[in-house]
């Protein structure tokens, strides 16, 4: 089935996203000086502002911070209601958001804040990979 959903254009400064994305590997922007990850990718550090910036190979993990049950959408997504949205709270630090898929949004009660999460990847195309979030562990109550 062909991808129905809004697709990111890449550009320079979020290529190596997209690149580790086609591989399945998550890469996050860091700071040279400072050694924080920031996540969403910029040309200063959000927290130094130094101006040189790596990108590394993550771990692709990370731990449920909060979460949001989407009951409209448009276009691709509005056959895919209820779902849920989330922030993960990366190994590595800082937050990125995303869709949690393997979780019912019909029973948000059974989503547990601080379970470990797992980034995967749906082909949009050729060269655009979409992240997305499914939880591995659920936490312990």
């Amino acid at each position: 089935m062909a991808y129905d959903k809004p697709i990111p254009t890449p550009s320079a400064l979020t290529q190596p996203f997209w690149d580790g994305a086609r591989e399945g590997k998550l890469m996050l922007p860091r700071c040279t000086n400072c050694n924080r990850v920031h996540w969403y990718p910029r040309h200063l550090c959000p927290f130094c502002h130094h101006d040189v910036i790596e990108w590394f190979e993550a771990s692709g993990q990370g731990r449920l911070h909060t979460y949001a049950v989407q009951h409209r959408a448009f276009g691709g997504w509005a056959k895919e209601v209820p779902f849920v949205t989330c922030y993960i709270d990366l190994n590595e630090g800082d937050r990125m958001m995303g869709v949690l898929r393997g979780v019912d949004g019909k029973k948000p009660e059974s989503i547990k804040i601080g379970s470990l999460c797992q980034i995967e990847f749906d082909q949009a195309n050729e060269d655009v990979h979409i992240p997305f979030w499914r939880v591995v562990e659920e936490a312990s109550s």
